[in-house]
């Protein structure tokens, strides 16, 4: 879908930025024409506005965009993919400004504003389309683009073709693309194999539960483990979820679309690091054989957990993989998850919940993510909570009484089977955009996957250049 945004024709139309700071120094120079026809548009250089200026013989001669002060913002001009007529289009900075990264941020805005989900639907779709020169970062903001395009995809796809099978052979294609491995533990094996809250979570489904497992890069250079929590529909189990609740319970799965989005980034980028993906995929459902209430559930790492709520089964089958992830010996795991409600209370839908026992990890997360417009929030990992999330007849709950403090109840809890020794990060994210905005179309969306994404470039890529 990348190509039908990107162009590799080098006659395109000039698309001139300015912002309030440079549009009065551009205009004197520009020809007499243009400034006329902006004035008559009534033109004001300000974010998401743009005048389409004509040739003489009708065709467009140039676009005029407003873009912000000082540095622009990724999604300054992402509505131009849609918003512009059919055509090839190029970028243009103005007085030496915006420097080269934001031009880069700029442009995979949009990019992104072109994605389109229309896998089930016969519609038009053609966006205008932009052409990068040699100035641009072409295979960053490719890869960043691809990454996205997967992770939204996966989530919109609806969970009767994308279930634990659809998305294993997501992951396994995605493997393939990059000649990394991809091992697949499926239903019963997973006991065997010693994955019991992973079968304990899935086995009522009819699409039998699976530990997908993705291995790439040199052995000799640092493991970076990332985790994603796969639930591919989640009724509530027998705790059932109401209709309003359970609507959009196909982005359960946001966790495991997000961490495959930073993996394919970091194998089409070359990072040097020896990657791990692990994903529990389950469907969390309703039958004979369902987990149940104040069931005991066994876990890999031994520790036993009590059901206090089978909807809160994304943090049960998350310490299954969290403890093969510590057996890889990483030095750094990162799991992405829609664990909680209380971190969309808190937050709202549009800011990921980050928690993280390394504060030099976290300061790089959070600044990389301001600079990228793609924003995360730290919350605590506040100790007095612990004692919230002991059981009663076994170890852990997988659902404290009281309710409050839900987000950071769940990260302490998915904390206890995080390798020790060891930077661990979790993010309690939405994974969807409840309206649409420029770049950003309503449905699934990819949710601190470049902020994490370029932490880690920026960590183990010594020759790393200024990011976007």
């Amino acid at each position: 879908m990348v190509d039908k945004v990107l162009s590799t024709e080098d006659d395109a139309i000039p698309v001139i930025l300015v912002s309030k700071d440079t549009f009065s120094d551009w205009a004197q120079d520009a020809p007499k024409s243009t400034t006329a026809w902006l004035q008559a548009n009534r033109f004001k250089p300000k974010p998401g506005k743009f005048v389409i200026v004509p040739a003489p013989d009708g065709a467009i001669d140039c676009v005029v965009a407003g873009i912000g002060t000082g540095t622009p913002g990724m999604w300054d001009v992402a509505q131009l993919a849609t918003a512009l007529p059919v055509g090839e289009y190029a970028l243009h900075g103005v007085n030496g400004a915006p420097h080269q990264a934001d031009l880069d941020n700029l442009a995979l805005g949009w990019v992104l504003g072109g994605y389109n989900f229309d896998n089930y639907i016969k519609r038009e779709h053609l966006p205008a389309r932009l052409h990068l020169s040699k100035d641009f970062n072409e295979k960053r903001i490719r890869a960043l683009a691809e990454a996205t395009f997967l992770a939204r995809d996966l989530i919109n796809t609806p969970a009767n073709i994308l279930g634990p099978e659809g998305l294993a052979k997501a992951a396994a294609k995605l493997a393939g693309q990059f000649g990394a491995t991809c091992d697949i533990t499926v239903g019963d094996q997973l006991l065997k194999e010693n994955y019991p809250a992973i079968h304990a979570v899935g086995r009522a489904a009819t699409d039998q539960p699976r530990l997908i497992e993705i291995t790439w890069g040199d052995p000799k250079h640092p493991t970076v483990a990332l985790v994603g929590k796969g639930v591919c529909f989640d009724s509530g189990g027998l705790d059932i979820k109401p209709a309003a609740g359970m609507k959009y319970m196909k982005k359960d799965m946001g966790g495991a679309a997000n961490v495959l989005g930073i993996a394919h980034a970091i194998m089409a980028m070359g990072v040097p690091i020896h990657l791990k993906v692990l994903i529990p995929a389950v469907e969390n459902a309703i039958a004979g054989n369902a987990m149940r209430p104040l069931d005991i559930v066994d876990t890999r790492s031994g520790t036993t957990i009590e059901i206090g709520n089978t909807d809160a089964e994304g943090r049960v089958i998350l310490a299954d993989a969290l403890t093969r992830a510590g057996e890889c010996k990483p030095e750094l795991v990162v799991d992405f998850a829609t664990l909680t409600g209380a971190a969309r209370v808190a937050l709202g839908t549009e800011l990921p919940a980050f928690f993280c026992d390394d504060d030099a990890f976290t300061t790089s997360v959070l600044d990389m993510g301001m600079q990228i417009n793609d924003p995360l929030w730290r919350m605590p990992l506040w100790k007095g909570y612990r004692k919230m999330i002991d059981g009663k007849s076994a170890d852990l709950t997988n659902s404290p009484e009281g309710g409050y403090g839900g987000a950071i109840t769940a990260a302490l809890f998915l904390q206890h089977f995080a390798p020790r020794d060891t930077t661990w990060a979790h993010i309690d994210l939405m994974a969807w955009n409840v309206s649409s905005k420029p770049g950003r179309p309503e449905g699934g969306e990819a949710m601190g996957m470049r902020a994490i994404y370029s932490a880690i470039e920026a960590r183990y890529t010594l020759t790393h250049q200024k990011h976007f």
